[in-house]
């Protein structure tokens, strides 16, 4: 309130001295313009005077003085006229003047000696009067002079209106805006500020919900926008530090980003650390005008990049993003995330050309199938495999760029992409600790064989000190093919193969997603029931099932629609009730394979829909688009069951989402035997998903569980993914680096 009165008046204030300064210059400029008129004026009366006289001097004739004087006193409405000759001889036009001349004398006889006008105001009982003397030299010895007095009082009340007018007009429209800018910052300004300071409160005892409420004041957006993320900060921290006591006080094993920090730290003691990747954590696009950041949708990223927000270090990877270039410095490289800049992202640069062979060719239509047993056969193209060596090279001349100054760097390379990262970068940098984590599966060696250059991909992968796959059997293969393709010594008492002097460690490191002691113990409930969830796309259920997938033939997404239609057919209560909500991420899509896969999937749902649909409902709603993590979390927290149903996978951490986002340990889990989660995740209902009806038996079995069973197994599995979350998984895999 004191800042609105002060605001108030010196608003007022302010106006005024403007007001006064504009008055003054104006009645300044007005005065002199009626002096100047007045001047005029009786320039005019003396010039008709004068006329008079020597019209009358030239004719000889009487004049009668005062009826000249009174005629054009009448006239020009003058207070009177004096004809002055001498001091003895003043004719004066009227005896209202008389009194006057004690005022005029001096100035008549300055303005006869100095043969020039005088113009003058004085006052006489309470008159303003301007006197006008003007010589009158007729070339005789007697000098005459002509004085005119006017009253000028209407001079003084025309200035004194301006300075009214102008101080009034001042005084109103202070006033008014001086109380409308009080009432709009008031408004704008002190009403969201109070906001920010109850949010800042809300901050300050935890209360994030309330800081996150819609914001309404766009030109404080900004500070919103970064209070908000303070406040993120200042609780992720309180959080983190009341779970390390928590851990430390119940003797838990349990991993943080905390943790992870200080172990790596350990660990490192101030190397380098640098994961490698196709998939760049962060990509630019190009938004209408403005340049939008986001997050692709990535297994990889999402387990991987917590540990770079937990540890710092140097991420290089692809840039695909259309705008990638327009944000980068001279070295490629830009701070992430963007609202929080924890490490440093390197983006190289691969032509068009490039990632058609490298990528799309034998990344993905030999590697790819080759390690998915999904019955779709790989593709070996010799001009394939030249590009994936060229950008193999491209890579790691960027590394070793990056590491030229750096003694024994970590460098984490990721996937299939980079099989012979290892072995080039280990050429030129022995010292260097190099793992590879390979996110797919490893087949068996026949088929593995199929490759025409697995010697080169075996080696290439060897030059890793360690190298990581999601299970103990893929680490088998992976060792018989070693076994039965090279020259070497694998030793499987240590699970480990030795060429020449070097000696590559091969571990199982099951991958999982970031899920601290907060999230478990977070159990609210999810705020949208399912038929505000649906209502968007126009139907109505009473449950949901969910799936959530690459569109790619290995996820089983076709397998699945035949399940739920069997189930349909079994189970016909279920019809109008139940929906499945398959969310379909468009996936390689310039690959034959993949475009066919969509069509079909879309086909397939019709042909379902089309089915069994009623007015308002049908069986499957298929948002086949890429969604945000934001986008999918409240799915996944209404659902009653997720199927996951790859026919080959790694690990799928899509299954660990699900279990993760259940804060209310309710819900079933329907997972394929063919993935990596499957051996961890013992409270899921485990299906094979080429049996078609052992998995429309199991939608049901999972429906119709009691929720005291439902609860048991999420729990449990929750409690798995908490002991092994990506932050143990990060800091075993560089514990193992270390001694490798």
């Amino acid at each position: 309130m004191k800042v609105s009165y002060t605001l108030f008046f010196s608003i007022i204030l302010a106006m005024g001295i403007v007001a006064a300064g504009f008055t003054f210059f104006q009645a300044s400029n007005e005065r002199t313009r009626l002096d100047k008129e007045m001047m005029a004026r009786s320039s005019r009366v003396s010039d008709e005077f004068i006329k008079t006289l020597t019209r009358y001097e030239d004719k000889n004739d009487t004049l009668d003085l005062d009826s000249v004087a009174h005629f054009l006193s009448k006239k020009y409405r003058l207070l009177g006229i004096a004809l002055y000759v001498d001091v003895d001889s003043v004719a004066f036009s009227s005896l209202s003047v008389k009194g006057l001349l004690k005022y005029t004398e001096e100035d008549i006889l300055s303005s006869v000696t100095s043969d020039s006008v005088i113009g003058r105001f004085f006052r006489d009982q309470g008159l303003y009067i301007f006197q006008y003397i003007r010589p009158v030299n007729d070339g005789k010895i007697i000098s005459k002079a002509i004085v005119v007095y006017t009253e000028a009082g209407f001079v003084n009340q025309e200035i004194m209106s301006i300075w009214f007018r102008n101080l009034f007009r001042w005084f109103i429209q202070a006033v008014l805006v001086a109380f409308i800018t009080v009432l709009i910052l008031r408004w704008s300004i002190f009403t969201p500020l109070n906001k920010m300071v109850n949010w800042m409160k809300s901050a300050r005892v935890g209360n994030i919900e309330q800081l996150k409420q819609t914001f309404s004041f766009r030109f404080l957006a900004p500070l919103h926008t970064e209070a908000t993320r303070l406040a993120e900060a200042m609780t992720e921290a309180r959080a983190a530090a009341e779970e390390e006591v928590k851990l430390r006080t119940h003797g838990e094993a349990i991993w943080t980003p905390v943790r992870l920090n200080a172990e790596a730290k350990l660990i490192l003691k101030n190397r380098m650390l640098i994961v490698v990747s196709n998939r760049e954590p962060y990509m630019h696009i190009h938004d209408g005008r403005e340049i939008k950041c986001i997050m692709p949708a990535s297994g990889m990223v999402t387990a991987m990049e917590p540990i770079l927000k937990a540890c710092g270090g140097l991420w290089i990877a692809s840039g695909t993003g259309d705008a990638d270039k327009k944000v980068v410095d001279n070295h490629s490289k830009i701070k992430v995330p963007p609202e929080e800049p924890k490490y440093t992202l390197r983006r190289v640069w691969i032509s068009k050309e490039e990632e058609e062979y490298f990528y799309y060719g034998f990344s993905n239509e030999g590697l790819w199938p080759l390690c998915h047993v999904a019955h779709t056969r790989p593709v070996f193209r010799t001009e394939d495999w030249q590009f994936y060596q060229k950008v193999n090279r491209k890579f790691a001349d960027t590394i070793l760029e990056e590491i030229k100054t750096e003694e024994k760097p970590f460098i984490l390379v990721q996937d299939y992409h980079f099989a012979l990262l290892p072995a080039m970068i280990k050429e030129s940098r022995p010292d260097a600790r190099i793992s590879i984590f390979w996110h797919i599966p490893w087949p068996n060696p026949e088929s593995f064989g199929i490759c025409p250059w697995q010697k080169n991909i075996l080696m290439g992968m060897l030059g890793a000190d360690l190298i990581g796959l999601h299970t103990q059997y893929h680490c088998n293969n992976f060792l018989s093919t070693v076994n039965q393709s090279l020259e070497s010594r694998v030793a499987w008492e240590t699970f480990s193969v030795t060429i020449g002097d070097h000696t590559t460690r091969v571990s199982p490191f099951p991958i999982s997603i970031a899920f601290t002691l907060k999230d478990y113990n977070n159990g609210k409930e999810s705020g949208l029931p399912v038929s505000a969830l649906l209502k968007n796309y126009g139907i109505q259920a009473q449950v949901i099932g969910v799936g959530v997938d690459r569109i790619d033939y290995t996820k089983g997404i076709l397998e699945r629609f035949h399940a739920i239609e069997r189930f349909l057919e079994k189970y016909s209560s279920y019809r109008g009730k139940f929906t499945f909500v398959q969310i379909g991420a468009p996936s390689r899509t310039f690959i034959k394979n993949y475009s066919d896969l969509v069509e079909n999937v879309e086909k397939e749902a019709d042909r379902v829909n089309k089915k069994f649909q009623a007015r308002d409902w049908k069986p499957i709603l298929l948002l086949n688009r890429h969604h945000s993590h934001q986008e999918i979390t409240p799915f996944y927290q209404v659902a009653s069951l997720c199927m996951v149903t790859s026919l080959h996978d790694g690990m799928n951490l899509v299954a660990k989402e699900f279990v993760a986002s259940r804060n209310n340990n309710s819900g079933v889990l329907i997972l394929s035997r063919f993935t990596g989660a499957a051996q961890e995740l013992g409270g899921a209902l485990i299906v094979n998903p080429y049996d078609i009806e052992e998995m429309a038996d199991t939608i049901k079995i999972a429906l119709e569980m009691p929720e005291d069973e439902q609860r048991l197994l999420m729990n449990q599995m929750r409690q798995t993914i908490l002991r092994h979350n990506i932050y143990s998984w990060a800091a075993s895999l560089l514990k193992s680096m270390d001694s490798a």
